[in-house]
């Protein structure tokens, strides 16, 4: 299974990336629907999509009006959008207000209910309550032995609920939104600095650590000290746009 990172960018995009959207083309899943949203367009190869969002913050979420030209002349038969369902409202209501965006995508909202999902491709998703203001969800993805969290919009530390969901992981994604030094900035908006996010990656005993929704700002004036961090966590990556990799 190839995972490929559509946006890696949190807040708003910038020269050189868009904000946060995950796709797994072969088993016709994305994850968050950013303004990266737009490049899953060249990679559809399934004839259905589901969308798995981690919460309706807009950064994660304009990329579902984008879904009309994502689909043009594709065989993609059904297009699904999963999350809680009091964040499916919010973009029913507001996302797609008419006096907002006066056509509803051709996709259907269906709520989460319980803790994990099998899809049509034989993968299981199962999600998990994350801390950041207004709620969160992280996703652990299962398929033909290998796995993959995600795992983004929430304040890293060594004793984060999450550990346990994301524990063995093959491939773990994760934000990280600042730098170390920005702490008191981290708490306050419900995002994560680095060292503490290789500290989750070494305590999870993940194989390999992959690090977006990075501040749009960082290659101007804050910068992830990747070496600091492969200190604590040798296989620590900066996840780039349209950068694919084996799970």
């Amino acid at each position: 299974m190839k995972l490929h990172f559509l946006g890696t960018t949190g807040y708003h995009p910038n020269e050189t990336r868009q904000t946060s959207c995950l796709m797994l083309p072969e088993l016709g899943l994305v994850f968050d629907a950013g303004t990266g949203l737009f490049r899953a367009r060249d990679l559809l190869v399934t004839t259905t999509l589901d969308i798995f969002l981690t919460h309706a913050h807009l950064d994660h979420t304009i990329g579902l009006t984008y879904l009309f030209d994502v689909l043009h002349r594709r065989s993609v038969q059904q297009v699904v959008v999963h999350a809680d369902s009091e964040k499916l409202r919010a973009i029913e209501q507001h996302l797609f207000s008419p006096l907002l965006f006066p056509i509803k995508p051709p996709c259907d909202f269906r709520p989460l209910v319980g803790r994990s999902r099998e899809t049509k491709s034989g993968a299981t998703v199962r999600w998990f309550p994350l801390d950041h203001p207004g709620g969160s969800l992280g996703y652990r993805i299962e398929h033909q032995g290998r796995s993959l969290a995600y795992v983004t919009d929430t304040t890293a530390s060594p004793g984060a609920d999450y550990l346990d969901a994301i524990r063995d992981v093959d491939v773990l994604v994760h934000e990280c939104y600042f730098p170390d030094g920005y702490e008191d900035r981290a708490a306050l908006t419900g995002h994560s600095c680095a060292t503490p996010v290789a500290e989750v990656a070494k305590l999870a005993n993940a194989k390999r650590l992959y690090l977006v929704h990075l501040d749009p700002l960082e290659e101007e004036t804050r910068r992830i000290d990747l070496d600091a961090m492969r200190l604590i966590f040798p296989e620590t990556h900066l996840a780039t746009d349209s950068m694919a990799i084996d799970i």
